[in-house]
């Protein structure tokens, strides 16, 4: 018995330790090819009210309850929502926007775990008329985001999330 209790110590000591050696902090990337110039994709990404059109979260929870304040669109503008375990709560606001290539935005996430991220969409225009769309979300691991990461790799979580937000920012903007 003293044998098992032994050997789980050193398993769970040596997961924590593990855990404690990964990155302090995280970046998650997808990028696209949208046939259109910046000028008619930017508007879509810096202006929440256009979210709904293309965001891969906002049909998960459809009684999610959702609040615009602040400026319209652009630095100031702010969207707060609360929904189910599928969505949590949190907050969202236009840090920098530089029209028609970056949008910059502070993401606080409140519910189901507490995190603080910057999330960057840059929009690149290429000679071939296609505008190469990059998302990016960068913020810190704290202990248990480290921990979970020996679990659950969260690139390959939020990543899907992004792949699909951006597959249907390129099927709102080619249609």
């Amino acid at each position: 018995m003293w044998m098992t209790i032994g050997v789980v110590v050193i398993l769970v000591l040596g997961v924590l330790g593990f855990a404690a050696t990964r990155p302090d902090d995280f970046t998650v990337q997808r990028s696209t090819s949208i046939k259109a110039e910046p000028a008619k994709i930017y508007p879509l990404l810096v202006d929440f009210s256009q979210w709904p059109v293309w965001s891969p979260w906002e049909k998960l929870d459809p009684t999610m309850k959702r609040t615009l304040s602040g400026n319209a669109s652009g630095p100031g503008a702010v969207y707060a929502w609360d929904g189910s375990s599928k969505v949590g709560a949190g907050r969202m606001e236009v840090k920098e926007a530089v029209a028609p290539s970056k949008v910059v935005i502070q993401l606080d996430f409140l519910r189901p775990f507490e995190a603080h991220n910057i999330t960057d969409f840059t929009l690149v225009q290429r000679p071939d008329a296609m505008t190469e769309v990059t998302w990016l979300m960068r913020g810190p691991s704290p202990f248990v985001s480290k921990l979970m990461g020996v679990f659950v790799d969260m690139d390959k979580m939020i990543g899907k999330d992004f792949e699909a937000g951006l597959a249907n920012l390129k099927a709102a903007v080619e249609k």
